[in-house]
């Protein structure tokens, strides 16, 4: 076995990063010496990964968003195709963006390169065609779910469950005292969180409607306190939709810091995405949004198969949080259900114990787990 191999890793997006660098993690207490490089942002940074372009240019969502972007992110591909077929890396780790990633794995796969694509995409959720593209694409799909698995293998696609890295970082009880105290929140106020989402295109569609949100909860309580975090780069773009939407709010913006926001806070408001999961695993009710160009939704709306879009509530098989998609997703509708949440500490309480339940089932020590499947590909 190489004790210095070479992991090619490409994730797309603030999460995807998050996702990756908890995996470099465990890659490197495998392999110290390893080396890693391709697409990536800060926390794979942390672990020494080489990033030839930031994660931050697949941060695109959307039919009509990505068309816009295509050229470049086209480009993007076929550079990193040409450079990896050079250098020839031990196994090539798709990071969720799986409309980059797995068109660049089947190029890779063909020219003997192993490929693992962590994170399955949601074809139980829709686009399920996409099965087909991933059987070539992929040597093994690491999934984050339980019950994904068993779909792969009716389809003789290699699959196996390491749970949610999340799950592992998220502590079961949240610190919601030390949260408040880091964040200068005292224990008596109610603190609302807000987060617009980690891509460009989502800031533009949602964060709006969620600070419009903030003003209307702000009028109808005059003592909340408003907290959100913004991944790095986008700031720009958040302040002068704050100004716009809500300039007279309570209002603070933190360079990131979402998991200290989440545990801190009494309700969250969360743009549809990984941080819902992050919001259910810090045990706190929130009130899921999306918004995105017209023309995306109403090709996303026809692949849908379940009636659920956030994961929550996906994973609970029930509305257990309310989701507010596209026109439902007004200012005011989002703060009467957010509103609703305080009314009721009961209610807030009984999902708690459904998060804390939903929670051990996906804390499965997944830089573990994963890095025990990655080395039976590379020795293969």
């Amino acid at each position: 076995m190489n004790l210095a191999p070479h992991f090619a890793v490409v994730a797309g997006e603030a999460s995807g990063d998050l996702l990756a660098g908890l995996l470099l993690g465990g890659l490197k207490a495998r392999w110290p010496a390893l080396r890693s490089s391709g697409i990536g942002g800060p926390q794979m940074a942390a672990h020494g990964f080489d990033a030839w372009w930031p994660h931050d240019k697949l941060a695109v969502r959307g039919y009509v968003e990505v068309l816009s972007h295509y050229r470049e992110i086209a480009g993007i591909r076929n550079q990193l195709a040409e450079r990896l077929l050079a250098e020839r890396p031990d196994v090539f780790i798709g990071v969720d963006a799986p409309d980059f990633n797995l068109d660049l794995e089947k190029r890779l796969k063909a020219q003997g390169i192993k490929t693992i694509h962590f994170v399955s995409p949601s074809i139980w959720a829709w686009r399920g065609k996409r099965i087909e593209k991933i059987r070539e694409a992929a040597d093994l799909v690491l999934c984050i779910f339980p019950f994904e698995p068993a779909l792969y293998a009716k389809h003789g696609v290699a699959a196996t469950y390491v749970g949610h890295p999340v799950a592992d970082v998220i502590p079961m009880q949240p610190p919601r005292a030390a949260s408040r105290a880091a964040l200068g929140l005292s224990d008596t106020d109610t603190v609302v969180a807000v987060l617009p989402g980690s891509r460009r295109s989502e800031i533009q569609y949602i964060a709006a409607r969620l600070l419009g949100a903030a003003k209307e909860m702000a009028r109808q309580r005059p003592g909340l306190r408003f907290i959100v975090p913004v991944v790095p780069g986008l700031r720009r773009l958040i302040e002068p939709l704050r100004k716009q939407h809500a300039a007279d709010v309570k209002i603070e913006l933190l360079d990131g810091r979402s998991h200290e926001a989440l545990a801190a806070c009494d309700v969250a408001l969360v743009a549809s995405g990984t941080a819902t999961l992050e919001a259910a695993l810090f045990k706190r009710p929130m009130v899921i949004v999306y918004s995105m160009h017209p023309l995306s939704w109403q090709m996303t709306k026809r692949m849908k198969y379940q009636p659920w879009v956030g994961l929550p509530n996906i994973l609970l098989n029930d509305f257990a949080v309310p989701e507010l998609l596209q026109g439902d997703a007004t200012p005011p509708k989002i703060a009467q259900a957010a509103l609703a949440w305080l009314d009721d500490p009961a209610r807030a309480v009984a999902l708690s114990e459904r998060f804390m339940a939903l929670h051990q089932q996906l804390r499965c020590n997944t830089a573990l787990a994963a890095t025990d499947a990655i080395e039976k590909v590379i020795a293969a």
